[in-house]
């Protein structure tokens, strides 16, 4: 299958970026970064150096799970 990342949708990703992540889940970037600072050892957080990327349907579940953010 030849996929070009820059085509695929973001509900398509397995991993998103933080801009991706703050417009698919409809939070705002200061507090999905300090979600991420606050749970450096997270299963939905992936370092790839010094990016930071958010494991789609792992966030899914935890927000499921959450009551407030």
């Amino acid at each position: 299958m030849d996929i070009e990342k820059d085509n695929l949708a973001i509900n398509e990703k397995y991993n998103l970026t933080i801009k991706e992540a703050v417009k698919y889940f409809n939070i705002g970037e200061k507090n999905l970064r300090r979600l991420v600072s606050d749970n450096p050892n997270a299963d939905y957080i992936l370092m790839v150096g010094n990016m930071i990327l958010i494991k789609r349907k792992i966030f899914e579940q935890f927000i499921d799970e959450t009551g407030s953010i």
